[in-house]
């Protein structure tokens, strides 16, 4: 049971289930991050010390540590900056359509989110596309992630 594995070949797999629940609060800067996509905004940390401004917001600097504070604008639009294509499920079910996921760097912000990227069946896809946030209907928000329907393409 404890012997050391060197060929991932060699892995056992034992089936079952771990019953587990889990509850995620957000925070204060995502909670304020949430709440500004309710009105379909995006909101970032800066950094005065290092230059950077983090999307979506954080309480400190992962770089330097310094406290930081929420509330600067960035987006509606930004930069894609690396997707992948999704066939299957999370299951390994094959899906009816596959799914385009996107690294997008919002104009303003220097990390990035993680979203759908939407209409590319119809627009050839391709790193550093300009993109554009597509929101749920105002009347539909409820301050999640969800809110943020994906990013769309648009001109150059």
């Amino acid at each position: 049971m404890f012997e050391k594995i060197s060929d991932p070949r060699d892995v056992r797999i034992v089936e079952g289930h771990i019953p587990l629940q889990h509850r995620y609060t957000p925070g204060v800067a995502g909670e304020a991050f949430f709440r500004s996509l309710k009105d379909g905004v995006f909101v970032a940390s800066p950094c005065d010390d290092c230059g950077v401004t983090y999307c979506p917001p954080r309480l400190f600097c992962e770089r330097c540590f310094e406290g930081l504070e929420t509330g600067l604008r960035v987006g509606p639009r930004g930069t894609l900056e690396s997707f992948t294509i999704g066939y299957e499920g999370v299951e390994g079910e094959p899906l009816d359509e596959p799914y385009v996921l996107g690294l997008v760097r919002l104009d303003g912000a220097d990390t990035v989110l993680v979203a759908y990227l939407l209409g590319y069946d119809e627009v050839p896809l391709g790193i550093g596309d300009r993109v554009e946030a597509v929101f749920a209907p105002k009347n539909q928000r409820t301050g999640s992630i969800l809110d943020l329907r994906g990013f769309k393409p648009t001109e150059k």
